[in-house]
This record gives C-alpha cells, sequence and structure tokens, in this order.
C-alpha cells in the first residue's frame, strides 16, 4: 500500500488556510487583494507550500494553460458565423434521421454535458460504445474511441447515415433541407444553393459496412454527376456541424482559478478547491502516475491505450478498437487527405496518410479528456462504471483487469491507494467540470 498523507504536510496545509482566511478578512469582504503586501512578500500560499514539487507544478501549469481553439484548415467554413448558425440548428434537427426522431442532441444532450447518460448510445438502434462528450473536441486529433475520424466535419458525416445512429440518407437529408425554409436558409446563407433533387429516388447512399441493399442499389442508378452535387452538399452539412461543435469549449473550472489563484500569489477558494481535492491534484501529477496519459490542457495525450476494463458481457475483449479504427480513417473519403477536404495537401492530411496501423492497436481506445469528467458518466468505451468512484478503484486495483498489452504492462500496475486516497482523486477531478463559454450554444435554436 502506498502511504498515507503525510500529516506534516496537512497540519502545514491547515496554518496556511487559517492565515489565508486571517488575510481575506483583513484585505476586504470578497474584494480582490493586492498579491503582494508592502514588504514584498505573497499573500497566498506557493506551490511548495501547498505541497507540489516544481515538477509537478509544471504539470499542473500546463494542464490548466488551454491553448487558443485551433482552425481546421480541411474545413474553410470552420470562422464563418453563419455557418456556425446553421449547424447548431442542425445539431437539433431530428428530420436527419431516417424515423424523423434522432437528432445529435438525442444523443449529445447539452443537459448532459453533451452526452446521455447510458452505459452505450441508443440511436435509432443500440450502439455498442458509451457517447462521449463533444465538449472541447476542438482540441482533439483523433475522434471517437477508436479514431475512426479525423475531423470534427467528416465525424459529423458518419452517424446521419450509420444504421444504429440516425440511420439516415443523404437524398432524403437533403429533402429535409429543401422543405424547411429555416433550414434551406441557413444552408444558402453560407453555401449557396442545394442541388436539384426533383427525380431522384425517396432514399439513397452509398452501401455501407453491411453491403448492398436497396438504398445502395437507389443509389448506385444515379448519374454520377448527380450523385457528386448530393455529396458535395451532404458534406457541408458537415462542414456546418464542424464549425458548430468546434465552438462548445467550457472554461473556468474550480481547477482554473486555483492555478490561477496560486500562480498570482493570492488565496484560492478553499469552498471550490478544497484539501481534499489538493491531495487529489498531488496524487495525480505525482506518485499516482495519472498525468502521464492525463497530461495537458484536455488533461489527456490522445494516444489510444488497452488499460484491460472488463468487457460487460464477461469473458474476453471482442471490440478491436483502435485496430479497426486506423483502418476506416484512412479509407475514409472524407478524411483529411481526401477530395472533399478543403485542404488536402496540409499537415493534418499528411498525417492520415502515414498512419501506420499494428497488430498492437488491436483493443485500444482513445484517451478521453478529463475536462467536465464528472458530469460525464457512466465511463470508459462501454459505459463500465457507474461512477468516478469505480474509476478510480479499478486504477487502484486493477481487479478483474484482462488482456493487457505490452504497454500497459510496462506503464499500468495496481496502485494500492487507500480509500482516502481514492476520495482525494474523485474530489480533484470534480473540480474538472466548469462553465460553457457560449451557453446560448447549449440551447434548442428552435
Amino acid at each position: 500500500m502506498r502511504d498515507r498523507p503525510d500529516i506534516s504536510r496537512r497540519l502545514r496545509y491547515g496554518a496556511l488556510l487559517l492565515s489565508c482566511t486571517a488575510f481575506s478578512i483583513v484585505a476586504g469582504c470578497g474584494e480582490p487583494a493586492d498579491p503582494q503586501s508592502a514588504s514584498g512578500s505573497r499573500a497566498g500560499p506557493t506551490h511548495e507550500d501547498l505541497g507540489l514539487s516544481d515538477t509537478q507544478w509544471a504539470r499542473v501549469e500546463a494542464m490548466a494553460l488551454v491553448p487558443e481553439l485551433p482552425f481546421d484548415p480541411t474545413n474553410r467554413h470552420e470562422p464563418d458565423q453563419a455557418a456556425v448558425e446553421f449547424g447548431h440548428r442542425l445539431f437539433f434537427e431530428s428530420g436527419l434521421s431516417g424515423s424523423g426522431t434522432v437528432s445529435c442532441a438525442t444523443c449529445h444532450d447539452p443537459a448532459r454535458a453533451f452526452t446521455d447518460g447510458l452505459p452505450v448510445a441508443l440511436g435509432a438502434g443500440t450502439n455498442r460504445r458509451n457517447t462521449p462528450t463533444v465538449l472541447n473536441v476542438a482540441h482533439q486529433r483523433w475522434l471517437t474511441w477508436d479514431g475512426r475520424a479525423d475531423s470534427l466535419w467528416s465525424q459529423a458525416l458518419e452517424p446521419m447515415e450509420n444504421l444504429v445512429e440516425m440511420a439516415g440518407d443523404r437524398v432524403q437529408i437533403l429533402r429535409t433541407i429543401a422543405e424547411s425554409p429555416e433550414l434551406l436558409e441557413g444552408y444558402r446563407a453560407t453555401f449557396g444553393p442545394l442541388p436539384e433533387l426533383d427525380g431522384l429516388p425517396a432514399h439513397a447512399r452509398p452501401r455501407l459496412d453491411g453491403g448492398t441493399d436497396d438504398w445502395s442499389r437507389a443509389w448506385d442508378e444515379i448519374d454520377p454527376g448527380r450523385r457528386e452535387a448530393i455529396t458535395a452538399a451532404f458534406v457541408n452539412l458537415g462542414k456546418a456541424l464542424g464549425a458548430y461543435q468546434r465552438r462548445l469549449v467550457s472554461v473556468d473550472s474550480a481547477f482554473d482559478r486555483f492555478v490561477a489563484d496560486v500562480s498570482r500569489g493570492v488565496p484560492h477558494d478553499r469552498d471550490s478547491f478544497g484539501e481534499a481535492a489538493l491531495r487529489g491534484l498531488e496524487l495525480f501529477t505525482g506518485d499516482a502516475g495519472c498525468w502521464e496519459c492525463h497530461a495537458g490542457p484536455m488533461m489527456t495525450t490522445g494516444a489510444f491505450h488497452d488499460i484491460g476494463v472488463p468487457p460487460v458481457a464477461g469473458g474476453m475483449p471482442t471490440d478491436a478498437g483502435r485496430y479497426d479504427g486506423a483502418k476506416v480513417v484512412r479509407n475514409d473519403p472524407f478524411n483529411a487527405a481526401g477530395s472533399w477536404s478543403d485542404r488536402s495537401d496540409g499537415v493534418e492530411a499528411r498525417l492520415v496518410r502515414s498512419l501506420v496501423n499494428s497488430p498492437d492497436n488491436w483493443g485500444r481506445f482513445r484517451t478521453p479528456s478529463l475536462r467536465e469528467v464528472a458530469r460525464t458518466a457512466p465511463y470508459m468505451h462501454e459505459g463500465r462504471f457507474k461512477t468516478l468512484a469505480e474509476v478510480v478503484r479499478f486504477y487502484s486495483t486493477l481487479e478483474g483487469a484482462v488482456r493487457l498489452d505490452h504497454h500497459q504492462e510496462m506503464v499500468l500496475s495496481p496502485l494500492d491507494l487507500s480509500e482516502e486516497d481514492q476520495a482525494a482523486l474523485v474530489a480533484f477531478l470534480e473540480t474538472l467540470d466548469g462553465r460553457l463559454l457560449e451557453p446560448d450554444l447549449a440551447a434548442d435554436p428552435r
């Protein structure tokens, strides 16, 4: 078992809390105080006073320094406010589904931090994986659990025709746009006129992995030039959705405020970031080693790992994860290197062209961001764990873990955390929830 928290460290921290409280009273009721006294001393504790080494503090600062929102050159419409507004409308539009009852927001519910609270997604059918949040996705290099998409716009296209997600088809989807004055106006404001739809079959799309069906046969019978125009308009919908989702950014977590206060030399808010959270941060950036995979401003390296989570159905894993996902993204006509990309010769295109797959990728899944993690239960790719406490307990014991690959055999071992330390890690993780930078984007615009 790992050592329990150092009692002397706790006493020192307690003394600091008392001194900070006294300072706050002297400084004034809730008013920002000058972090430096007349003698030049700090008003609040340093990171060393709080039990964090210089190395740990460097990791902490890297986690709090969220970069500017990146721009995806493969989608030239990302900065266009008209595209954002149109994508916002599309996100809540159930008419994009085959049944007319499923929208993107069905599984990515803003009230649940853009997840659905279910172990696995439930749309037109039952998916086999948990719904990841789309908050802060603009900072992710590969998307979905297996990295099967390399851009927000390409990822947005696949669910619309996926049989267990929205089960629509691109011809019917474009008719939905054409028949709605609001949607048609939104499309025209960004992309110009829709292609002519008269004379097309009721439903048509390219064949899916399941093989040929009536809809794919109908697609094959459409003139190639018209197929090209239909697909171009379909891609535009994905690019509008990508422009909208790029703006779904969370900010101002208790953790971010804590780091800002300590860096400025002022007392931090102990109600939102207390001793348990501090102990959890100390473990996270130190002995527990969480930072090795959950580093940086999104608290993820974005890498793919097999951590041995036992399958919900029991037995050995059957989901190939990144091994299949890498093949999908390489062959996706909508990837960054494809003809529908607005920058098929850029860095993003080179990354997907040079992507090397390996049998070692079998069963690996993308390391999720920990921002907003307390609001996105259940956890892991099958929604195996209902609470953060269960997740931390698994890492502490690795009880029931199966098929650890060579990478995890080197870096992943039971943490043997005390119950108190497990609770401290959960307390820290709960400080990573923030607020939506643009709250209006969470509302149904209809």
